[in-house]
């Protein structure tokens, strides 16, 4: 497989940070050192407590929508609920059964409209882009979207700039949006990076579509990290990744615990999804100076404590 092959080039990601730039924090690169030759993107840090704005961000100011449908485990919604209410736009976030409440309640506070479905995040998908046609809505979804896709890069683009002699990045993957935007990133700035995905051991579908040269879709798993419970490769991602990805592991939940734990105590209140890729830097223990994506911090106690904040202020 060949870049020609994917449907999104590298020179997007620089144009989606042009865009989003008045929307989004450019977030720092943090060193602990209980953690030496680590480097955290700090993601928790950002507006909507994760990296999910960047590539709302871009796909929302690109299309121009005044309402919009998305799918998602809590933070895409978020985030796509926080821009709705900063741009004027109307905002539905269809949610899995099995979606954090905490995170339902925060977008509802936002302003946005929630609909829970039955089943796992395949049928939510399925579920927001027929709500999304019947309504005639425009669907944002969580990662399979070229826009997406590119906005999420910037991540990677910050990091690579900021950290230009890093030998690996180490990336959650649920969607597999920051992946993918990672990799496109690392092909715009000719990165020979080492970029490794960290998948939940009991969702590996991306590992799985890998292996076997197509879409694999996963029955509904279970994982402590919410975000990262996909279920069936995107079909704009997974060429990418398949492309130039080096390498995908799994991790548990303890050790997706254990290193949520490390981080809290170095000050950084990451959620268990924001904590998986630290745990496959763990895993790993690759020499050198590696970047660790902590995607989100958005714990219940992290948006009760916002949500309190938001009253005070009277917004």
């Amino acid at each position: 497989m060949t870049a020609a092959d994917t449907r999104i080039g590298p020179a997007a990601v620089p144009a989606a940070a042009d865009r989003i730039a008045p929307h989004v924090r450019h977030t720092p690169l943090l060193r602990r050192d209980c953690l030496p030759g680590l480097l955290l993107k700090a993601e928790h840090l950002q507006h909507s407590g994760s990296f999910k704005l960047r590539g709302a961000a871009n796909a929302m100011l690109a299309l121009g929508a005044d309402e919009v449908v998305a799918g998602s485990s809590g933070n895409h919604g978020i985030a796509v609920a926080t821009l709705g209410r900063t741009l004027g736009v109307r905002v539905t976030v269809v949610m899995a059964a099995g979606a954090a409440e905490a995170k339902e309640r925060a977008i509802r506070a936002l302003g946005g409209r929630v609909v829970r479905v039955s089943g796992g995040v395949a049928d939510r998908d399925r579920y927001a882009k027929d709500l999304a046609a019947r309504t005639r809505a425009v669907l944002v979804p969580s990662s399979d979207h070229e826009l997406v896709v590119a906005g999420q890069g910037t991540v990677a683009l910050e990091v690579f700039r900021d950290a230009p002699d890093l030998d690996a990045i180490f990336v959650p993957v649920g969607g597999g949006g920051l992946l993918a935007g990672v990799c496109l990133a690392a092909a715009h700035l000719s990165s020979a990076v080492r970029i490794i995905g960290v998948e939940p051991d009991r969702t590996r579908r991306y590992a799985r579509s890998v292996a076997a040269g197509r879409p694999v879709e996963l029955p509904p798993g279970d994982s402590v990290a919410d975000g990262l419970r996909g279920q069936r490769p995107g079909e704009v991602i997974l060429p990418i990744v398949r492309h130039r990805v080096d390498e995908l592991i799994g991790v548990g939940d303890r050790a997706v615990l254990r290193a949520m734990t490390l981080l809290h105590r170095a000050g950084i209140p990451a959620e268990p999804s924001g904590a998986a890729a630290l745990a496959g830097a763990l895993r790993l223990g690759l020499p050198g100076r590696s970047a660790v994506v902590v995607s989100g911090g958005n714990s219940a106690v992290a948006l009760a404590a916002a949500r309190s904040a938001h009253a005070g202020t009277g917004r």
